[in-house]
């Protein structure tokens, strides 16, 4: 039987996580809480690297971060379709795994992938909580607490902000493991992602919202519901 965990976070690709919430599940590890990352693709259509080395690189980064458990469902890179079949995959990860949590990223941004991962999410977790809906593995029905959106390319108002000045070091090196996309090594072909701008962006973004809180670093997520409060003011 698989084990529960308390944070599930979807990807289109390998390092996407990384760069939007690397900070938040290397936090929820330390604080003694199972992670799951779920990659849609292996990032096969990558201007650089192989998917072999995607893998070694996506499992290297997610031992700093400590992630519990890493998946990959195998979609066709840029073939994120919304299709019946790969949402009811998804809806079979969140079943199995019954998280507390799931992130995806958030439903604007200059990758089409991103987009179509953020939809799917979406959607996945609505029918993993209709009872009538089936699965492969007959899982029985799951609604999930708490959704959010997290950002990868982009930036926006952010209805709640993590702050990961504590751990990081930890998101600067589970970035630094995927050396075929961040790291222009010989005979590889210029990207948005190894330009030396484009790291600058991520952690002056981390900054910007580290500063929102009275942090030096912070990771925004959206809500597509109201957050609730009981009370303005703790007891």
């Amino acid at each position: 039987m698989t084990q529960s965990v308390d944070l599930l976070v979807f990807a289109a690709h390998p390092d996407d996580a990384e760069i939007g919430v690397g900070g938040i599940l290397a936090k929820h590890h330390l604080a003694g809480f199972r992670t799951a990352l779920c990659h849609l693709t292996e990032a096969e259509l990558s201007s650089n690297g192989t998917v072999e080395r995607r893998r070694e690189e996506a499992k290297a980064a997610a031992e700093i971060l400590g992630v519990s458990e890493l998946i990959n469902l195998g979609f066709p890179d840029r073939g994120l379709n919304r299709s019946s079949e790969q949402i009811l995959k998804m809806t079979q990860v969140i079943r199995q795994y019954r998280p507390q949590v799931v992130l995806a990223p958030y439903f604007e941004d200059r990758h089409p992938d991103h987009v179509a991962c953020s939809q799917m999410a979406k959607e996945a977790v609505f029918d993993a909580a209709i009872r009538k809906k089936q699965t492969p593995g007959n899982e029985p029905a799951y609604r999930v607490p708490y959704f959010y959106y997290y950002f990868i390319n982009d930036i926006a108002k952010a209805d709640i902000i993590v702050d990961i000045s504590d751990v990081y070091h930890r998101k600067q090196a589970a970035l630094a493991a995927y050396a075929s996309q961040f790291a222009r090594s010989e005979g590889e072909v210029e990207t948005p992602l190894n330009q030396p701008a484009y790291q600058a962006m991520i952690e002056g973004r981390d900054s910007i919202w580290g500063y929102q809180i009275r942090a030096r670093y912070g990771e925004g997520l959206v809500s597509p519901q109201p957050v609730l409060k009981n009370l303005l003011i703790s007891q």
